[in-house]
């Protein structure tokens, strides 16, 4: 069973139309929180510019498998619906859904392991913009 199945199985993603003001909603979120990254990134707070970034990309992916028609309940299962959805059809390219991956586990990292530095915080914030950038031309342009 591939993880999009078992995620679907374990209803952690489900069929939901939330529509364009969900999108919307979720880009602004984006923006946000990369505009929150790039302030901590200027005042050398690199742990929580690598967060920020995170949750920029974190809304991000979220607009774009709300744009399909789906909800995600994890943010694992959102990685896997990035991929199944959008990397998968050819319709992102997989830098986009390796860098999502990357900033969870830099997330991770800087939360729970205390492991943080400004070259990845540097990392997060570029990453996270490109994201940004990517997904709402891609929302836009109706797949």
């Amino acid at each position: 069973m591939s993880d999009f199945s078992d995620c679907v199985d374990k209803m952690k993603l489900v069929r939901q139309n939330l529509g364009a003001s969900a999108v919307k909603t979720e880009f602004g979120e984006a923006e946000k929180d990369l505009a929150s990254a790039e302030a901590s990134l200027a005042s050398r707070d690199w742990k929580w510019a690598i967060v920020q970034s995170y949750y920029s990309m974190f809304h991000s992916a979220r607009a774009l498998v709300f744009r399909k028609g789906y909800r995600e309940k994890s943010h694992f299962c959102l990685s896997v619906a990035l991929r199944e959805l959008f990397v998968k059809p050819g319709i992102l390219d997989s830098k986009h859904a390796d860098s999502f991956e990357d900033a969870m586990l830099a997330r991770q990292d800087a939360d729970y392991g205390g492991a943080y530095s400004h070259e990845s915080a540097e990392i997060s914030v570029a990453e996270a913009k490109s994201f940004l950038e990517a997904a709402k031309k891609l929302a836009h342009s109706g797949f």
